[in-house]
């Protein structure tokens, strides 16, 4: 199996994940609410993941200092992806949430390769790229209006 169709197949598996996240979550927020529908996922993908740390001895968890300050605002932002899809999906539906959600993550991504931060590799901004997000950012458009 080549290289490329794994990460293929991963990165259909995550957003699949994630467009199934959204409407789960949802029914959560719809019956207790924002808070405590970010915590019930946040508490279900704890459990999921204690089961093979567990298994593994902990892992690497004991290396966690050697982990940049700044990396750790993850877990916090995985808070907010999650808030944010709970307080969308209700008022705009799935499709508009994930379209929103998939456009930041374009437009973050975008300038972090641009400017080669937060340790990945430098890929400066094209007109192609530039071109590839308008037509994007064209289609949210087209998908919160209908």
């Amino acid at each position: 199996m080549s290289h490329l169709f794994v990460i293929v197949v991963i990165g259909l598996l995550g957003g699949i994940a994630i467009g199934l996240q959204a409407p789960l979550a949802s029914m959560i927020n719809q019956r207790l609410g924002v808070l405590e529908s970010v915590f019930v996922v946040h508490l279900g993908g704890l459990l999921a993941v204690s089961v093979p740390l567990i298994l593994l001895g902990g892992g690497k968890l004991g290396l966690w200092q050697s982990v940049p300050w700044y990396a750790l605002a993850a877990g916090f932002l995985g808070v907010v992806v999650v808030g944010a899809t709970v307080f969308m999906v209700p008022r705009i539906g799935v499709a508009g949430a994930i379209t929103l959600i998939i456009s930041g993550q374009l437009l973050i991504a975008t300038t972090i390769d641009h400017f080669g931060v937060l340790e990945v590799a430098m890929k400066p901004i094209s007109t192609e790229r530039v071109l590839g997000l308008g037509i994007i950012l064209l289609g949210v458009w087209q998908t919160l209006r209908s």
